[in-house]
């Protein structure tokens, strides 16, 4: 079943639709479009697809050093003001395309197909776009949404278990910011075993319109849609401090582990909020059935020395104080700013150290 629904934007609304069989109508409709497209997809789409960069998506090529290279083979496909551009991949095509498209020559339109389940739940709305630089996490970026996005579900029987999971986590990440009954309807979605083509699509149709609140009602990162971060500042220190041996998804689910973890330490919590946010934890860990490994099948060694380095130079930090998104009271979201002192660090790594305990995620190294 097909189902559409638009997104409102100051820079012109998108409509996003969700079925079957999409690919083939977005090849129909932009035959001659420029195509920015995971090199491990290439193979999945039909040959008739010929004006084609082919990336290989990784953290490394999705920097500022790499969107030279990606500009240089637009202009030698002979893309103009008019030209259309269409990306097929997962999140770091999404991240590639979005600030590619609106920097070439001042901006050109673009058609986004997500092929992962983290970005059909999470970034394919919204229209920012985070870059790495010289080794920091999504240090710059824009806004620039598609002016369509079409997500096929064929792309779900492609995605290993880890992409899987990772996507879940985002689902959860987003419901539980809108509210606390707002996660307990995903979990009634979420029983994905045996999955099937229509649950995914329920999770998915769900979830995005639980984020299309956020981005509605606070479309630029001002106030409410900072809450979507939740996971995200302890996570993306656990991808950078392991080289991003930990994949986005996985990490967004252990950061949200150890966000409550601090949140606890800090006697943030009412008696009911540590029970709401235990019952988060505890749909990470169900995710991870067996434990990490069941889903990443070699574990990245964590140093974190280097991960809380990683930690302190995160881009929503200010100079006196660290900004984190963290469950409070009876277990609600709040943007919280603690200051850099000794109290607080010493709480960071117990943090870290307590959530991933809790996982079973044992190959880190403690710190004193």
């Amino acid at each position: 079943m097909q189902e559409s629904f638009e997104v409102l934007s100051s820079s012109g609304n998108y409509a996003v639709t969700v079925g079957t069989d999409l690919l083939a109508n977005v090849i129909e409709q932009h035959g001659d479009s420029i195509y920015i497209i995971d090199e491990r997809l290439h193979s999945f789409l039909p040959q008739i697809i010929t004006n084609c960069i082919l990336i290989n998506a990784n953290e490394n090529t999705k920097s500022l050093e790499s969107m030279s290279e990606v500009i240089l083979q637009m202009r030698e496909f002979g893309a103009n003001r008019n030209t259309h551009l269409v990306a097929i991949g997962g999140g770091i095509i999404q991240d590639i395309a979005t600030f590619v498209a609106s920097i070439y020559m001042r901006g050109i339109q673009w058609t986004y197909m997500p092929t992962t389940l983290l970005s059909m739940v999470d970034s394919c709305i919204g229209g920012k776009s985070s870059i790495n630089v010289l080794g920091y996490k999504n240090l710059i970026g824009n806004f620039y949404p598609p002016v369509e996005i079409m997500i096929d579900m064929a792309f779900i029987n492609t995605l290993s278990e880890e992409q899987f999971v990772g996507g879940l986590f985002e689902a959860a990440k987003i419901c539980y910011a809108h509210s606390y009954q707002s996660f307990l309807d995903y979990l009634d979605k979420s029983i994905l075993y045996p999955r099937t083509t229509d649950d995914v699509q329920k999770v998915i149709v769900y979830t995005l319109k639980t984020k299309k609140w956020f981005i509605e009602t606070d479309e630029f990162d001002q106030n409410e849609r900072l809450l979507l971060n939740f996971g995200h500042t302890f996570g993306h220190a656990l991808e950078a401090g392991t080289h991003f041996g930990i994949t986005h998804g996985i990490a967004v689910g252990i950061g949200m582990v150890v966000a409550v973890e601090y949140a606890k330490l800090s006697a943030l919590l009412s008696e009911t909020g540590i029970i709401r946010a235990e019952n988060l934890i505890e749909h990470v860990k169900s995710m991870l059935g067996g434990g990490v490994k069941s889903v990443i099948e070699n574990p990245p060694a964590i140093d974190l020395l280097l991960v809380l380095d990683k930690f302190n130079n995160d881009k929503k930090h200010r100079k006196d104080c660290y900004r984190m998104v963290v469950p409070k009271a009876e277990g609600e979201l709040v943007l919280i700013a603690e200051l850099k002192n000794d109290e607080v660090i010493n709480r960071i790594k117990l943090a870290y150290q307590r959530g991933l305990a809790k996982i079973g995620y044992l190959n880190y190294q403690a710190i004193d």
